[in-house]
């Protein structure tokens, strides 16, 4: 590094140097899409926007259903990472997609949405929205001949599990999704939630990190931890009413630091008078997204079962 390039942003989680450098310490090994034997499920990227790179990896159980009423449901994944680290292409959620593909049979559609702080919000829920789009129309063969727009499913996991509330919502206020295509349920993984007054059991050490890292996230924001992308309950927030999908399941676990919020969201959502059902997962003795991480672990399979049988549920 130059003796003369400054740093002007440190965290545990990626480091701002003056000459625009962004050093990120975790999130940036990835691995190639193809054919995975123990799953047997196939992956390939797919570039939807070429000004912008944005793409998405596909993946397709490799034994597909022979007759045509057998399509499949559709699942749009938005990764984690806070909004600035992770993608796709990381080999843990590549892991997990061949393996939420393989058990649900679904076909999947994993967004590789751009990262603050170079692409601030809300850039990120822009492209997310852009994949929605993109899939729901069935702008690619695999998505035409083999997926049901007619059953289409958002998850994600803290940073895209926020993303996941914020597309639910969207599709409910903005034009909707193409002809025939229906946002069916959406499931949001230890999801990433903020706000200035701290909600009933969340500890003021668990938000620190958000605190530090919002204003680059969203630079352009006057709200702070009350920006409504941030907190989905804060006065002047749209209501959760507004949510487009049919069902939504919150899971959290016993030792997550956003379990507070995600309790507290779980709960103005039940309030709201959203007409939808909404479903809530707390996994004993375990930590944020512990199911990344160690997918073997009975709480890790448990979950996924939960998750199969919401994405095959009507």
């Amino acid at each position: 590094m130059d003796p003369a390039t400054k740093l002007l942003f440190d965290s545990p989680l990626l480091r701002i140097y003056d000459d625009g450098r962004v050093e990120r310490f975790f999130g940036t090994e990835t691995t190639a899409p193809g054919f995975n034997a123990d799953a047997r499920v196939i992956s390939k990227d797919v570039v939807i926007d070429s000004a912008t790179g944005v793409f998405v990896r596909l993946y397709i159980p490799a034994d597909l259903p022979t007759s045509e009423q057998k399509k499949l449901p559709i699942l749009l994944y938005f990764h984690g990472g806070c909004f600035v680290l992770d993608s796709a292409t990381s080999p843990m959620y590549h892991r997990y997609l061949n393996s939420v593909v393989s058990k649900a049979t679904v076909l999947a559609v994993s967004v590789n949405y751009r990262l603050a702080p170079e692409h601030p919000v809300p850039a990120g829920y822009e492209d997310s929205w852009s994949a929605l789009v993109w899939a729901a129309s069935g702008a690619d063969p695999w998505l035409s001949e083999h997926g049901d727009a007619s059953r289409i499913f958002l998850a994600g996991d803290s940073g895209g599990g926020n993303i996941v509330h914020n597309i639910a919502m969207m599709a409910g206020s903005r034009h909707g999704l193409p002809s025939g295509a229906i946002l069916q349920g959406a499931i949001l993984l230890h999801p990433m939630f903020a706000g200035k007054e701290l909600v009933e059991g969340e500890g003021r050490e668990s938000r620190e990190l958000i605190e530090k890292l919002w204003p680059l996230i969203c630079p352009q924001g006057t709200m702070g931890l009350d920006d409504p992308w941030l907190n989905p309950m804060a006065d002047g927030a749209p209501s959760s009413q507004k949510l487009a999908c049919r069902k939504l399941l919150v899971c959290s676990a016993e030792r997550d630091f956003s379990r507070a919020r995600g309790v507290a969201y779980y709960q103005a959502v039940k309030e709201s008078g959203w007409p939808g059902s909404v479903e809530w997962v707390d996994s004993k003795g375990e930590e944020h997204v512990f199911f990344l991480h160690k997918p073997e672990c009975d709480e890790s399979l448990a979950l996924m079962d939960r998750v199969v049988a919401f994405l095959g549920s009507d």
